[in-house]
């Protein structure tokens, strides 16, 4: 079983090679995590020559969540940061591996669930992960050779996990009797509007529809929504429905 220390979970996006994925469980392990999901995995789970590589660490594949695509993995999360070193037009935190640390060990004290997005080894995320996250974590390496292999970067973000985990606060954050909206609330919200949009031919002309999707997602990712304001905004659109249905007639 996982460890019950609080820690952000590490989920490994479509990752490639059996041996990175058991380079990450343990560079993980090596400072003290233990909470791994892993999304789509190209050559498929169990993957042998992932265990050959995690060493002493392979209790942590054994216990790896698996998650056939992004919203699944990120179900029950609060808060998600995506890491990635390529520019991107999305307009979002940009928080350094330090920093993104100290902010998830802020939330996890005031009792969120926290997720690190990790690209896959041949590109890294795409657009359309990183819509789905709160905040970007870049590393501040050499422009020149910025890529950083899969098993690097978790080690990274793992270490300054290490180093901020003792200051997690006591306290919680008073939410009165409501509790901040889950990924998988946020993502029904989102498809209700995107469909309701899709309706009303919002999303045109039709080749530059993708794009405006994912401009679309990215602004709810940007926006911390308790569950009151979710039921609040999927009332609003009902409504809105029905009024335009009504006036039609």
């Amino acid at each position: 079983m996982p460890s019950e220390t609080p820690q952000p979970s590490f989920v490994l996006v479509r990752p490639q090679m059996g041996e990175n994925i058991g380079a990450a469980a343990r560079a993980m392990w090596n400072f003290g995590l233990d909470r791994m999901r892993i999304v789509a995995p190209r050559d498929g789970w169990p993957n042998p020559k992932a265990v050959a590589m995690a060493s002493g660490a392979g209790r942590l594949l054994d216990e790896a969540q698996m998650a056939a695509d992004l919203p699944e993995a990120l179900a029950d999360c609060t808060y998600v940061f995506a890491t990635t070193a390529r520019p991107r037009e999305l307009t979002k935190p940009v928080f350094s591996p330090e920093g993104a640390m100290k902010k998830a060990a802020e939330l996890i004290g005031q009792g969120e669930k926290v997720a690190v997005l990790f690209g896959p080894e041949r590109a890294g995320l795409e657009n359309d992960d990183i819509a789905k996250a709160n905040a970007i974590i870049t590393v501040p390496v050499n422009p020149e050779f910025a890529s950083l292999n899969l098993g690097q970067c978790v080690l990274l973000t793992a270490y300054e996990w290490r180093r901020q985990a003792d200051t997690v606060p006591e306290e919680v954050t008073d939410l009165g009797k409501n509790d901040w909206a889950t990924n998988a609330e946020i993502e029904a919200l989102v498809t209700h509007y995107e469909d309701r949009l899709v309706e009303a031919g919002y999303f045109f002309p039709p080749e530059k529809a993708p794009g405006m999707k994912t401009v679309f997602r990215n602004l709810w990712s940007r926006m911390r929504l308790t569950r009151a304001d979710v039921q609040m905004l999927h009332g609003i659109m009902r409504q809105m429905v029905r009024w335009k249905e009504h006036s039609d007639k």
